[in-house]
């Protein structure tokens, strides 16, 4: 360390994104929740040579037409959306700006929340997972600190229904409650209905995988218009043009595409299932996933080694080794129906061997 760094964060470990392999042909990709589809052919227009052109000139800072977008499709005001660069900014202002009692999150979840705590110093109550990973809203009862929920979780895929939320919110109406839902239309309900009742309620959604657009990093937030107001006090505060051109246009026109977003969606769900029956029918323990990727168990072999075995034969998942709970289990992203064809025929080939 520098003696220019702060102390503070001497121990700061960063998020460790998913492999970004170059260079290797016929790779199949199922480790980064990617979705397998284009964007829609409305946002792919709206990049056009006008767009290019415009790239010399500042966005919009407020984001008008992706905001109407994203209020008229959820039936909300528009002084209720909040725009920012990826979730993960949203998340970072949460945490920065809504956490002065600090955070309150689950053992295995998403792993940027600790990162955030340890970056801007909160205090953190962690509230482990009961055995089957499921999350308990009881066991948040006696908490304090705002609480974020991911919803579908990550990296396990289970949710929590409407009810289970609404529990949460109605245990202290002074804490926050952040329900982050990057995965939630692959099956799961939103919580945005929500807002309505709860002054206490920010639903955060990404662009990045139910609407192909990982690569703009582009997201929302959902709340009361005070809540809202102060997050954008926040995200003016730190960078009034954090969304680029390009990204709004292809927001805006990829939120307004609900015929696409729902065919894309349902093949996702449909080749989810049909790949968590294939790997249940070899014995792999499968849960019950709302998200685009599954969380599985594999039988006769050990997760680290299913994991180096499907990588030799060109297919990548997620293992995560040195995480207790998790290192017998591996998330696998939910691709096209070849691709997750290619996946099942491999792990045949892999249990063949090993037996």
């Amino acid at each position: 360390m520098t003696r220019f760094f702060d102390p503070g964060l001497s121990a700061l470990e960063p998020y460790v994104p998913g492999e970004q392999p170059k260079g290797i042909d016929n790779l199949i990709k199922l480790n980064t929740n990617e979705s397998p589809y284009p964007p829609c052919p409305a946002a792919v227009q709206a990049l056009g040579r006008r767009q290019a052109e415009d790239l010399r000139l500042y966005p919009d800072p407020a984001c008008s037409g992706l905001v109407d977008a994203i209020a008229g499709f959820y039936g909300v005001h528009t002084d209720q959306v909040v725009t920012g660069n990826g979730s993960d900014e949203l998340l970072a202002f949460l945490f920065r700006g809504f956490c002065p009692g600090g955070a309150v999150f689950a053992d295995v979840t998403y792993g940027f929340y600790p990162v955030f705590a340890a970056m801007f110093q909160r205090p953190v109550t962690i509230v482990p997972l009961r055995e089957d990973f499921t999350l308990a809203p009881a066991d948040y009862a006696s908490k304090t600190g705002t609480v974020f929920i991911a919803n579908p979780n990550a990296p396990t895929g289970l949710a929590l229904a409407l009810d289970q939320i609404r529990e949460v919110l109605e245990q202290d109406r002074d804490r926050l409650v952040v329900i982050d839902e990057a995965y939630v239309d692959f099956g799961a309900r939103s919580a945005v209905p929500l807002v309505r009742d709860y002054d206490n309620l920010v639903v955060v959604q990404t662009f990045s995988k139910s609407r192909q657009l990982a690569g703009a990093r582009l997201a929302f937030a959902i709340s009361n218009p005070a809540l809202a107001a102060e997050l954008n006090t926040l995200k003016f505060s730190f960078n009034p043009y954090s969304v680029n051109r390009a990204a709004l246009a292809a927001g805006e026109a990829a939120m307004r595409d609900r015929e696409y977003f729902d065919k894309t969606r349902r093949a996702i769900m449909s080749d989810r299932e049909y790949t968590a029956e294939s790997l249940r029918a070899m014995g792999f323990h499968v849960l019950e996933s709302k998200a685009n990727f599954i969380f599985a168990a594999p039988n006769g072999i050990s997760a680290g080694d299913y994991f180096a075995a499907l990588r030799q034969r060109g297919i990548i998942v997620r293992y995560w080794p040195d995480s207790p709970r998790i290192r017998d289990y591996l998330r696998i992203t939910i691709g096209t129906h070849d691709q997750m064809a290619s996946l099942i025929r491999a792990t045949e080939e892999i249990l063949r061997e090993v037996n």
